[in-house]
């Protein structure tokens, strides 16, 4: 059997999950739904079960299918943004956990992590000050062949030989790895 693929949406007051389940009708699905738990059945498919991050109000809360999937809105219980769809088990006392699991809670020095970004910024501060001085020392020609060069590329490209980049359209050339695109 396949597992069911799904998403989530929030609004202030639903959590909407899009479960997908091609001829949802004509694979006698089921919802059940309690204050903290979504469970889907449906032929075809492993049985579907989420610990919902916070509590619903049942009552209000529905689904539907489609052609496509079933589209299933929860009403929220406390008009809160939730930080995930799912809220994973927490383990119980006296059973430790292994230290290589994705369930570990992780420490954060703040502060450290705090100067790292203050150390990032005065970095892009000096880049952009080279930058600067470059520009304000250059002959016009430079001047002319970097402006050209960085709204041409938009953005992806610095050039300042003139005679390069005044002969033809400076082509876009993102970094690698990254894909342009014009908005």
């Amino acid at each position: 059997m396949a597992q069911a693929k799904y998403d989530w949406y929030q609004t202030e007051t639903a959590v909407t999950v899009t479960i997908l389940l091609k001829n949802a009708i004509e694979k006698n699905y089921s919802v059940q739904l309690e204050q903290n738990m979504l469970n889907l059945r449906a032929d075809g498919i492993e049985p579907l079960t989420i610990t919902l991050w916070n509590p619903i109000n049942v009552e209000q809360s529905s689904h539907k299918a489609t052609p496509s999937k079933v589209e299933v809105k929860l009403a929220k219980l406390i008009g809160q943004r939730w930080d995930a769809l799912e809220r994973k088990a927490e383990p119980a006392e006296g059973h430790p956990q292994s230290t290589g699991t994705a369930a570990a809670k992780k420490k954060h020095d703040w502060d450290k992590i705090s100067k790292e970004i203050e150390k990032d910024d005065e970095t892009k501060d000096d880049v952009n000050e080279l930058f600067k001085k470059i520009y304000a020392d250059a002959s016009e020609d430079t001047r002319k062949a970097m402006m050209k060069s960085y709204y041409e590329s938009g953005g992806t490209v610095l050039s300042t030989n003139w005679a390069e980049v005044g002969a033809q359209e400076v082509e876009v050339k993102p970094p690698d790895g990254c894909e342009y695109k014009k908005w």
